[in-house]
């Protein structure tokens, strides 16, 4: 049976994209072609819409109707943007705190940093458009649905959503291995964007030299890093505790 969260059939996606909804990615057939798909094509280049290129069994996995090539995955949330969030945090009066995901694969890490994001008040959480975890039902599921109360925005690249968020006046804060400062020795009491990268590749370089600070959490045993998830609850909530601490909002 077909999963409700697809669209199937060029013309079908292509007014889908035309309504505006919110697409999270197009798995198009791997030698796809003619005036119609051109058409499509051109739509998705427009609207900035990731798609991939796959097999023909792989589409027939997920419905045996005349899909014509194309299946749409239709997003589980609305995503947000840093162009409304970031000046609407400010007019609000709001001490702001954002999570950038630089990277990040593992669905189930995004659904478990998402839930501890919106437990702590966290503002916001960014994610790039390519090479990068998405909102689908398994995310929203591992959040506990969380991922249906915190914006999650979803930026051209991660390296352009941190210049953003600099130029903005935030805090970069890095949280990698790779740092010697305590991550509890920064001043998180103004606006602050931590930066968390995925578990094999870390955070890039490109975003490490924009970053305003590198910080790590204290490893005493034999292995060398903690879960994603885990780092990411740590910190948070070291925002969270210097942030009540002088008598301010969490958030």
């Amino acid at each position: 049976m077909m999963n409700e969260d697809y669209i199937f059939g060029i013309r079908a996606v292509m007014e889908a994209i035309q309504a505006g909804k919110d697409i999270d990615r197009i798995y198009i057939k791997k030698d796809l072609s003619g005036e119609l798909a051109s058409e499509l094509f051109e739509l998705m280049r427009e609207h900035r819409i990731v798609s991939k290129r796959v097999p023909v069994e792989r589409i027939n996995k997920i419905t045996r109707k005349n899909h014509q090539g194309v299946v749409a995955l239709l997003s589980a949330v609305t995503y947000d943007s840093l162009d409304r969030v970031i000046p609407e945090l400010y007019e609000a009066g709001a001490l702001p705190f954002i999570v950038v995901l630089d990277g990040l694969t593992d669905v189930r890490n995004f659904g478990a940093i998402a839930r501890t994001c919106e437990c702590a008040g966290v503002d916001a959480i960014v994610i790039p458009t390519h090479n990068s975890v998405s909102v689908n039902a398994d995310a929203v599921k591992t959040s506990a649905g969380a991922l249906h109360h915190i914006p999650v925005c979803r930026e051209s690249s991660t390296l352009a959503a941190v210049k953003q968020l600099k130029a903005s006046g935030y805090k970069i804060v890095a949280v990698t291995e790779k740092a010697d400062i305590n991550y509890t020795l920064t001043d998180y009491t103004v606006p602050v964007a931590l930066v968390l990268g995925a578990e094999d590749t870390g955070i890039s370089p490109e975003i490490l030299r924009l970053s305003d600070i590198f910080v790590s959490i204290p490893m005493f045993g034999n292995i060398g890093s903690l879960n994603v998830s885990v780092a990411a609850g740590i910190t948070i909530y070291e925002v969270v505790r210097q942030r009540l601490e002088a008598n301010m909002e969490p958030i």
